[in-house]
């Protein structure tokens, strides 16, 4: 409705009854509005065409805000000394992965990671722990955070993304297990008090950002919400890089 009036508000201003008055009297306000009321009957193409020009506008403010959020955050998305990295850590890209184990779309989809990253060879990923879908979820997270004090992340993130089906807290100790990590010693390290701020920072990153589901991906400044493919991935590395 407020697009509307708008579109109806630029029409009277265009119209030429309103441009010789001023103040125009009760009987031209009808005249000007039977005239457009006519036109947009006779051309409903132009009100699709108003409300698909505006919403460009808004995509392109928001896509604009998005860009500055990103720029400003750049500190926190790629330098947090408690977020794992893997990839090539030298890498002149970064591909920041929020993510949560129990989500079907994340594993679904690491394989496509996986070939993006191999086939570019110069691709920094940064692990953001993003356990929102339940409690096993947070469990998952501390115990892949923790997994960094005995130098096996990568490869306990990897092993716990290729869990088929539900991940339970059995499931994600057995895993730990099968990586090589002392299971004891990592159920110990799970309660730093820093692996929980870490997720919780991870927790504030994603709310600026406005992410609200898993995966999503950070490549240069752009966003890349959902499940994408590794052409998506590729192509949107290409762009972060000026190519």
């Amino acid at each position: 409705m407020k697009r509307l009036c708008l579109l109806l508000a630029v029409l009277l201003t265009l119209s030429p009854l309103a441009a010789r008055a001023e103040d125009p009297a009760p009987a031209q306000v009808d005249q000007i509005e039977r005239i457009v009321r006519d036109y947009l009957k006779q051309h409903p193409e132009v009100i699709v065409e108003a409300l698909k020009a505006y919403q460009a506008q808004q995509d392109a403010k928001k896509a604009d805000a998005l860009r500055a959020t990103i720029a400003s955050l750049k500190s926190e998305l790629l330098s947090d000394p408690a977020t794992p990295v893997g990839g090539n850590p030298a890498g002149d890209v970064a591909v920041v992965e929020f993510f949560d184990y129990r989500c079907p779309y994340c594993k679904a989809m690491a394989p496509d990671l996986a070939k993006a990253l191999a086939a570019d060879g110069k691709v920094r990923l940064v692990y953001k722990e993003f356990p929102i879908l339940s409690p096993t979820s947070v469990v998952a997270a501390k115990a892949a955070l923790a997994a960094r004090y005995q130098d096996k992340y990568v490869v306990f993130h990897d092993r716990l993304m290729g869990v088929q089906g539900t991940l339970d807290e059995s499931q994600i100790y057995s895993t730990a297990a099968d990586a090589g990590l002392n299971v004891a010693r990592l159920k110990a390290d799970m309660e730093r008090p820093e692996i929980t701020e870490a997720i919780a920072r991870n927790y504030s990153l994603a709310d600026k950002l406005d992410i609200q589901g898993t995966p999503a991906f950070v490549i240069g400044d752009q966003l890349l919400d959902g499940v994408s493919t590794a052409d998506e991935l590729a192509a949107a590395i290409k762009r972060a890089r000026g190519g």
